[in-house]
């Protein structure tokens, strides 16, 4: 009974449309890719060395080993990049490629475009707000074996799901993957110390992250699904809800549509998934070389005279709030204010540690002019320390009584001081950017085949329709977008892949179970499956290293 039921199905999509996904890419196609490969490649060795030059103040290198490890770990973070280019760009091309508006390799290569600018574009929100999921005394020794152990076991575990999944056609979230990995790391490094496992990780912000990737395909399915009635109710024509015929494309306007939410999908993933690579790469280059990246060394004199004062300022106040709990002899700023950032468990030291560094880390910005003008061997510390000062701020802020009983001057000095700190050390150089870019535009191109089928044809039970794919694709634009604006990383794929099932189900298609239990069950996989992989990868790499 099924196989006469499954030979129906396949006769009739061929009778319809279900395109040609066999073309080979042109030769033309294949020297620009490549061309562009190269030239990313030898931008990204162009830049480095031309910052490490700049910063070694004439000194010799007597150490390649380093720069190994650097070389390693950024190929490792750009093919994560360039696998979530091959992994969720299907979600963006499939509607256009199902619905004939445009033919497979230039939807491809146009999505890739696309996805190269939406990473330049990027405002870094994104980046920074995976990183802050990172615990953070491996953040302050990123540079020391543990360091490179964490980056190494986050990024081959992330790399080794999206593979599996995308083999086997899943459309699984690397961002998900990703996230599950920073905590796998997070709750093994806890174990590793002789701590329990949950207080490896920032749960506050897990739980943020959590919540953008458990409700954004709830929002995909529902409001792709109330567009799509939407769109019923208003346009009376009935070819934007029948079936595609092969090889027809679709009436100019409607073509047009879907083109344009293809093309801002694209953007859309390009600027919110391309951070991810740009948050690691950026802990990879502090660790490898703080004197070139660990501070922002582009700003200019003027900057740093007015952070010093507004440095010099905040430490006062500090200190006015807190004159009867002077620091207790012999205590470490840097112990005090890790373990506050680590437990949140907030204590009579905290404030006056908080002044002292602020103080410590005006003094020493003073005497050196500028951030590129620190001794090389105080850069780390200093970044470590600017760091820290942020981190603490911003959980007083969000944790503590105290916070809301300081007059409106105190908390305005904080914010400022924390805002002018993140300038210095939250920042993404633009050769960064490229490379990244490169990647995901590149990844774009490769093996999309296998995802664009399951989103295309798997999902719903009929051929998707010209309505479907345009309701879909318009809502996870803005889903994504939206994400973007407030540094929330959310998945293209899962965003995608629900919403075409909401116009499944508004068109009273009907979807098919086996494949929405796949999706549901590689969904609920992810996040287990990536943390067990990074945690024992985190392990082992601190066993070897």
């Amino acid at each position: 009974m099924s196989s006469s039921h499954d030979s129906d199905h396949h006769k009739h999509h061929d009778e319809f449309a279900r395109p040609n996904l066999n073309t080979r890419p042109s030769l033309f196609t294949i020297i620009i890719f490549v061309g562009l490969l190269i030239s990313g490649l030898l931008y990204t060795v162009f830049s480095i060395s031309h910052d490490l030059e700049v910063t070694s103040h004439g000194q010799t290198v007597t150490n390649w080993l380093p720069f190994f490890l650097l070389g390693v770990a950024l190929l490792i973070a750009l093919g994560f990049e360039f696998v979530n280019g091959f992994h969720d760009t299907a979600n963006a091309v499939a509607t256009v490629i199902y619905t004939n508006s445009m033919p497979p390799n230039l939807a491809v290569v146009w999505s890739g475009f696309f996805n190269f600018l939406g990473v330049l574009l990027s405002s870094g929100l994104v980046a920074f707000g995976i990183i802050s999921l990172l615990p953070v005394e491996l953040i302050l020794q990123v540079g020391s074996s543990a360091g490179f152990a964490m980056i190494f076991a986050l990024l081959i575990a992330a790399i080794i799901w999206n593979l599996g999944t995308w083999w086997l056609g899943l459309p699984a979230s690397s961002s998900h993957t990703l996230i599950g990995s920073i905590i796998g790391v997070g709750v093994a490094n806890a174990m590793m110390n002789g701590r329990d496992g949950t207080s490896g990780v920032d749960w506050a912000q897990a739980t943020k992250i959590g919540y953008s990737l458990l409700l954004s395909p709830l929002i995909g399915f529902a409001a792709a699904a109330l567009l799509l009635y939407a769109i019923k109710v208003l346009i009376k024509n009935k070819e934007l809800f029948t079936e595609p015929k092969k090889g027809k494309a679709p009436p100019a306007w409607i073509r047009g549509l879907l083109v344009l939410t293809c093309t801002g999908v694209s953007f859309a993933h390009g600027s919110n998934d391309g951070q991810k690579g740009m948050g690691l790469i950026m802990l990879i280059l502090i660790g490898s070389f703080p004197t070139a990246y660990a501070l922002n060394s582009a700003m200019t004199a003027n900057q740093s005279t007015a952070y010093v004062a507004l440095a010099e300022k905040t430490s006062m106040k500090l200190n006015e709030l807190a004159p009867a709990a002077k620091a207790t002899e012999g205590t470490n700023d840097r112990e005090v204010l890790s373990t506050f950032v680590r437990t949140r468990d907030m204590n009579a030291s905290v404030i006056p540690a908080l002044s002292s560094m602020t103080a410590a880390i005006a003094t020493q910005v003073k005497e050196s002019g500028t951030f590129a003008g620190l001794p090389t061997d105080a850069v780390a510390n200093v970044r470590n320390d600017m760091y820290l000062t942020s981190e603490t701020i911003r959980w007083l802020e969000k944790n503590t009584p105290e916070f809301s009983k300081l007059d409106k001057d105190t908390v305005d000095n904080l914010k400022a001081f924390k805002e002018q700190t993140d300038e210095s050390t939250k920042f993404i150089p633009l050769w960064v950017k490229i490379a990244v870019a490169i990647a995901l535009g590149l990844g774009t191109m490769v093996g999309w085949k296998r995802i664009v089928i399951t989103v295309g044809e798997k999902i719903g039970k009929t051929h998707l329709t010209y309505g479907q794919g345009a309701s879909a694709e318009l809502v996870a634009m803005m889903t994504i977008g939206a994400a973007d604006v407030y540094g929330l990383p959310v998945s293209t794929t899962q965003v995608l892949s629900s919403g075409v099932a909401g116009t499944m189900v508004a068109n009273g298609s009907g979807i098919r179970g086996n494949t929405i239990r796949s999706l549901a069950l590689a969904w609920i996989l992810t996040l287990p499956v990536a943390m067990f992989l990074s945690g024992f990868l985190f392990w082992l790499f601190s066993q070897i290293f």
